[in-house]
């Protein structure tokens, strides 16, 4: 007999809207579970923030997303994953697991990549961090890892500026450098990139496999879920909930973009 915890929300959190292609793809996943989303976008973009700010930050809304009650925190945001999954880890309660968009992908990569050399595109909190280098090269040693900056991807995207020539050229010009030149897999470090996916599939033509984070995070959530009998198999009339801590009229049009229908995002303001 279950608790009664798995009828709980899963609280899901990024820098600003990009992480709701996870939420997206959780909810495809898990088609029984409430949602409650939060967005920082008074503080976005994390990749150019300090990782004292995104611990701080990550701190903040975890302990946010506990008072509402979830069962589960999702870090959707690869900055806040490589440099805060230890803080929030330290406010969360031992019984509500944590999941990042980083390890899933690190495990996926080492198992079955097995050889020869990975790219990684992402922002540049993401890439100082060295954290997918570490992590691949630590499980698989026959694995070599060169991760790129990709800061004009995040903006481009977030202006609805994307499956376009203008944004093919943009694409084109950061996969032609030479820190990913002879790559056999390529990660989109960034949960906005999942938009940018086909323009990256056709730039490669085949050739590379591009790796998405999202549905890897979607599949590890219901793993760690089903272990901990945390998983709602009852039906349930779905009421997600979405926040950001700064409401523009920009961000509640874009939010289709990343979610696939226009959302209704309710401002909460975290910090004084």
């Amino acid at each position: 007999m279950q608790s009664g915890l798995e009828k709980r929300p899963i609280g899901i959190f990024d820098s600003g809207i990009g992480g709701l292609t996870v939420a997206s793809a959780i909810g495809k996943a898990l088609p029984n579970e409430k949602l409650i989303y939060f967005g920082d976008t008074a503080h976005l973009p994390y990749g150019e923030k300090s990782s004292v700010s995104i611990r701080e930050f990550s701190a903040q809304i975890a302990s946010f997303l506990v008072n509402q009650g979830c069962k589960a925190i999702v870090i959707a945001c690869n900055s806040a994953s490589a440099v805060g999954t230890n803080t929030v880890r330290k406010v969360v309660p031992n019984f509500i697991p944590v999941i990042n968009v980083i390890d899933p992908t690190v495990h996926y990569v080492a198992h079955d990549v097995r050889s020869g050399k990975v790219g990684v595109i992402a922002t540049k909190a993401t890439v100082n961090s060295r954290i997918y280098a570490r992590r691949i090269v630590k499980q698989n040693e026959n694995l070599k890892v060169s991760m790129l900056a990709t800061p004009l991807l995040v903006s481009m995207i977030e202006e609805g500026f994307f499956n376009n020539n203008i944004s093919q050229a943009i694409i084109n010009s950061y996969l032609e450098k030479s820190t990913l030149q002879d790559i056999q897999a390529l990660i989109l470090g960034c949960t906005h990139f999942p938009l940018i996916k086909n323009q990256i599939e056709k730039y490669y033509k085949g050739k590379v496999e591009v790796i998405d984070s999202s549905d890897l995070v979607a599949l590890e959530l219901k793993r760690v879920l089903e272990k901990k009998s945390l998983l709602n198999k009852g039906k349930t009339i779905r009421k997600h909930h979405f926040y950001v801590s700064d409401l523009t009229p920009s961000f509640a049009e874009s939010t289709s973009i990343f979610f696939g229908e226009k959302l209704k995002l309710e401002k909460k303001k975290l910090w004084v």
